[in-house]
C-alpha cells in the first residue's frame, strides 16, 4: 500500500499537524512519500523521520497546489492521499478528488486496514455518531489534527527535487494583497494547552480572567460561538464544528456547557478540565475533573494557585 503525503509548511516550519500524517502511514504500514512545497528547509527537517521526500520549488497557492498534487498522483499512483485538517487542505483535497476522479474522505479520526483495504472513521451529526466509511480506488483523506502523535527522529531518509510544470491556464486567481488581522496569530491547532470560555463566564469583564489563566500557563485562549457573537473575542478563537478543531494535550472548559457544536471540536484533548456550576452540563460527560462551582470565583484562585506553583 503506497501512501502520499503533503506535508504543509509555515514558511520554514513544519505545521505539528501535518507531521502526525507521518505517523498515520507507519500504523497502516504503507510505504509513505512526503511532499513539501516551497521550503527545502521544511524537507530536510521532515526527511529525518525516516520518510523519502519529494521537494517542489513552486508557488504555494491552491491553484498552483492542486496542480502540483494532481501531476504526483498521476506520477506515483498512491492508494492514499493525506493531508492535515487545514483551511489549505479543505480548499484544495475536494478539488484534487473532483479533478481525478477519486474518494474524498474528510475530518477522519481513525484508520484501520484489514485486508489491504482501509477502513476510515469519521464522526456524522455533529459528533453524535460515527460512520466507518470504505473507498474504492485511491481516496483522498484529511486526518483531523491530534488523531495520531506526533513521530519521532529516525535514520534520513532521501530528498528528491523535482520540478512541477505549472501551465499559465491552471492558475485562475492571483493575490494582489494580503491583510492580516491581528488576531490570525491565533495557532489554536498547535497549541499544547487551550483555556475556553463560554457564555457561562457572563460578561467580557469576566472573559479576561479566561484569558489570564491561559497567560500564566502559557496557553491559547479559545471560546464557544456564544462568547464570540457576544463580542468578547474575535472568531478566529472559535473551538468547534463552526470553528477550529484541536487537540491539545490540556483543554480547560470555562463556563462551557458543553453543546455538541463545541465538543465535537475538542474531544481530541488528551485530558479535559471542565468548570460549570450547572453539575448537569453534558461537558461533565466528557471531563477528566470535574469542578462544580461558579466560574468566576473559581478562577481567580485556579490563577493565584498556578501562578504559586510556576515561581516555585
Amino acid at each position: 500500500m503506497k501512501a502520499l503525503l503533503f506535508i504543509e509548511t509555515d514558511g520554514e516550519k513544519v505545521l505539528g499537524a501535518s507531521c502526525e500524517l507521518i505517523s498515520a502511514v507507519k500504523a497502516l504500514d504503507a510505504q509513505g512519500t512526503a511532499l513539501i512545497v516551497g521550503s527545502r528547509a521544511a524537507a530536510d527537517t521532515v526527511a529525518t523521520f525516516g520518510i523519502p521526500v519529494i521537494f517542489t520549488e513552486t508557488a504555494t497557492d491552491s491553484d498552483t497546489l492542486t496542480q502540483v498534487l494532481s501531476e504526483m498522483v498521476k506520477e506515483l499512483n498512491p492508494d492514499i492521499v493525506l493531508l492535515a485538517n487545514t483551511t489549505l487542505a479543505k480548499d484544495i483535497a475536494p478539488r484534487i478528488s473532483g479533478r481525478m476522479d477519486l474518494g474524498f474522505v474528510s475530518d477522519v479520526i481513525g484508520m484501520n486496514k484489514t485486508d489491504d483495504k482501509v477502513i476510515y472513521t469519521r464522526p456524522a451529526y455533529g459528533g453524535t455518531i460515527l460512520e466507518h466509511i470504505e473507498v474504492e480506488g485511491t481516496a483522498v483523506v484529511i486526518v483531523r489534527n491530534g488523531t495520531f502523535s506526533k513521530p519521532e527522529a529516525a535514520s534520513n531518509a532521501s530528498v528528491t527535487e523535482k520540478k512541477v510544470e505549472i501551465p499559465a491556464s491552471v492558475v485562475k486567481t492571483k493575490i494582489v494583497d494580503t491583510v492580516i488581522d491581528n488576531c490570525e496569530s491565533v495557532n489554536l491547532e498547535e497549541a499544547q494547552v487551550i483555556v475556553s470560555g463560554g457564555r457561562g463566564m457572563g460578561n467580557a469583564e469576566n472573559f479576561k480572567l479566561v484569558e489570564e489563566l491561559a497567560g500564566v500557563l502559557g496557553g491559547v485562549v479559545g471560546a464557544t460561538r456564544p462568547a464570540i457573537e457576544d463580542g468578547w473575542i474575535c472568531r478566529t478563537h472559535q473551538v468547534g464544528q463552526s470553528g477550529k478543531i484541536v487537540a491539545p494535550k490540556l483543554y480547560i472548559a470555562c463556563g462551557i456547557s458543553g453543546a455538541t457544536q463545541h465538543t465535537s471540536g475538542m474531544t481530541g484533548a488528551k485530558y479535559i478540565v471542565a468548570i460549570n456550576k450547572d453539575e448537569e452540563a453534558p461537558i461533565f460527560e466528557i471531563a477528566d475533573i470535574s469542578i462544580i462551582g461558579n466560574v468566576n470565583e473559581i478562577l481567580p484562585v485556579l490563577i493565584e494557585e498556578m501562578k504559586k506553583v510556576k515561581a516555585k
